[in-house]
């Protein structure tokens, strides 16, 4: 694509003209749009868009198109959101002791199936920075030394840290397995991506695969979904699942679950990348 091209999202109170309105303001500017989607929640009685265009006047950035639709935005009461579409979102991924995801991670975006800039990679332990460096990333062991307050809040300021200096856009835990403190939950609200090792969050703790082969389970999962304060009950990004039988034991399941782990965490972060997620109060809108 050699013209700039660029990403608009919005959600407003539902209403006669929204998308006449944008559609004319683009076609006024010379814009070429892309592709659109649009979502009425009749439950809520609130509108959903994206539209992507492209952007045929040379002289025109980000900031002046967000300057001239300011006064649409005001006229509809519109939460919304403008990016170029030419500047990939900059990924930090955490990671504890488990790296199925993020291997994954790390070769998609390496094979160029992932629109994303993996910044650096975070961890409370040591184990993958042989896997980071051979993919020239930046690696960070922050342990937690303690299970204090105080060292809980001095190892997550250093996360902030990071992610300030790095202008980190997403926050992906990739099997991150430690809970987030309400403050690190809050100043990441909204660019934090987490996957759960469950369909229906019905298996927490320790060995969930070994306590749904207990349970003689026929579905395995996995479940996308914003970080919040609230335990695994964040906005779903995407959930997917697996079929499975008595004869497969504990292991085979694991197994089978991390990978429908992996391939329902890209498609989170690949879609939450490409600005396809508008948050609709505790779920999602997401324009596949």
């Amino acid at each position: 694509m050699t013209n700039p091209n660029f990403i608009l999202t919005l959600s407003c109170p539902d209403q006669m003209g929204i998308v006449h309105t944008v559609s004319g303001f683009l076609f006024e500017r010379g814009g070429n749009i892309i592709d659109s989607a649009q979502f009425d929640d009749q439950d809520s009685d609130r509108f959903f868009m994206r539209v992507h265009f492209e952007e045929r006047r040379p002289d025109v950035g980000l900031d002046k198109l967000k300057a001239e639709f300011e006064p649409i935005a005001q006229k509809f009461n519109m939460d919304w959101q403008m990016f170029d579409g030419r500047v990939k979102p900059r990924v930090l991924i955490m990671v504890s002791k488990i790296g199925h995801c993020l291997n994954d991670l790390l070769f998609r975006h390496q094979s160029g199936n992932l629109p994303v800039e993996i910044a650096t990679i975070v961890s409370n332990h040591p184990d993958f920075y042989q896997l980071a460096a051979s993919y020239n990333i930046p690696f960070h062991h922050l342990p937690l030394l303690g299970a204090s307050d105080e060292q809980k809040a001095a190892q997550e300021a250093r996360i902030i840290e990071v992610v300030e200096q790095q202008k980190i856009d997403v926050v992906v835990l990739a099997r991150y397995m430690q809970i987030l403190s309400n403050d690190l939950c809050q100043k990441l609200s909204g660019r934090a991506i987490n996957i759960h090792h469950s369909f229906l969050p019905s298996f927490k703790g320790a060995k969930p695969y070994h306590q749904a082969f207990n349970k003689g389970v026929k579905l395995i999962g996995a479940t996308a979904h914003f970080v919040t304060a609230d335990l695994d009950e964040g906005p779903i990004i995407e959930q997917d699942i697996a079929r499975v039988d008595h004869s497969m034991t504990p292991d085979e399941l694991t197994a089978i679950g991390r990978d429908v782990e992996c391939v329902t965490l890209a498609r989170a972060v690949k879609w939450h990348a490409e600005h396809r997620v508008l948050l609709n109060d505790k779920k999602t809108v997401v324009f596949k």
